[in-house]
């Protein structure tokens, strides 16, 4: 027992003495490492619970059926019964596959407003120096400070047949009779560009701010003209900023719901309001998940495409 106990005794000893001076490094490492790990692994996370889960939720509600009184997915047997019943419906049904063309044709125009908008306010704000760039940015992110909501009652207001645009238009005598702009497309666009400009203007600034100015000047210095300084020079170097903030204004444009239902018509509603009409109003839960699901996977093939191109643009670029 004696022999027991001193040996307990010593064991305990040792693991109370200090490691080499050698480890040092080693432990430093190991501490970096877990630290780094548990960095990573916090996005990782917030995806799995916040984006995995519920789609997969999505997904297996997507193969359910709507019954009275019952959950969309069923059990025979101890295994679910899945059918694909919904995504057949949404093909055969034309008012699912014109809103999905319907909202990627919206998207894309406003995409391409907001590219012809947003490309002279970023080469502006980037050529400006001092106070009068802060300022010009703080005028872009201003809009972020007021509630979304809000600020699209108000073109409400502005665009209705006594808003302040059409008041504007018969005090100046430029139209006799007030224009029909609310419950149109012009609305919907109108919208659009200007809630989703400064996700154009931002990413477009960053890149064009990195941009190396002396270049202009050695291409004018050659005989160039200022336009083809700009389509030779400027422009292909701004090409990840224009495919970084097409992807921020198109992708969100796609499945828009609160601009086009409250400014849109409603015999061409995009898919945001044909998903949200069958969740509220149908109480289709099974069909507005498969809704659900297929704008998803309409939205990985961009996303897809431009981290292919990103990653072209990187390896061509290693420096």
């Amino acid at each position: 027992m004696a022999d027991a106990a001193t040996r307990h005794a010593q064991i305990e000893a040792a693991q109370e003495q200090p490691l080499p001076a050698a480890t040092a490094p080693l432990r430093r490492w190991l501490d970096r490492r877990a630290w780094r790990d548990a960095m990573i692994g916090v996005p990782y996370l917030w995806l799995l619970l916040f984006f995995l889960v519920p789609f997969f939720i999505v997904l297996a509600i997507s193969g359910g059926t709507a019954v009275v009184g019952l959950p969309p997915i069923t059990w025979e047997d101890s295994f679910p019964y899945v059918t694909f019943d919904n995504y057949r419906f949404l093909a055969e049904d034309d008012l699912y596959w014109k809103g999905y063309l319907n909202s990627l044709r919206i998207a894309a125009i406003s995409t391409m407003l907001c590219l012809l908008i947003g490309y002279p306010m970023a080469l502006g704000i980037a050529r400006s120096t001092g106070v009068w760039r802060h300022i010009m940015l703080m005028m872009v992110i201003l809009p972020f400070w007021t509630s979304f909501l809000l600020r699209i009652y108000a073109w409400m207001g502005m665009l209705g047949n006594n808003g302040v645009l059409n008041n504007f238009l018969m005090l100046t005598g430029i139209v006799s009779s007030p224009i029909r702009m609310m419950h149109t497309e012009f609305a919907v666009y109108v919208g659009i560009v200007y809630s989703y400009l400064p996700f154009m203007v931002l990413p477009l600034f960053a890149n064009l701010e990195k941009l190396d100015f002396t270049l202009n000047e050695a291409a004018m210095d050659l005989g160039s003209k200022p336009w083809q300084v700009f389509l030779d020079v400027t422009l292909p170097l701004s090409v990840p900023g224009i495919v970084a903030g097409a992807m921020l204004v198109f992708i969100p444009a796609t499945g828009e719901y609160v601009i086009p239902a409250l400014l849109g018509a409603a015999d061409s509603p995009m898919i945001g309001r044909v998903l949200a009409d069958e969740f509220f109003l149908n109480r289709d839960w099974p069909v507005a998940a498969s809704v659900a699901v297929a704008l998803l996977l309409l939205l990985v093939v961009p996303i897809m495409i431009y981290s292919h191109l990103e990653s072209r643009m990187a390896s061509s670029n290693p420096s």
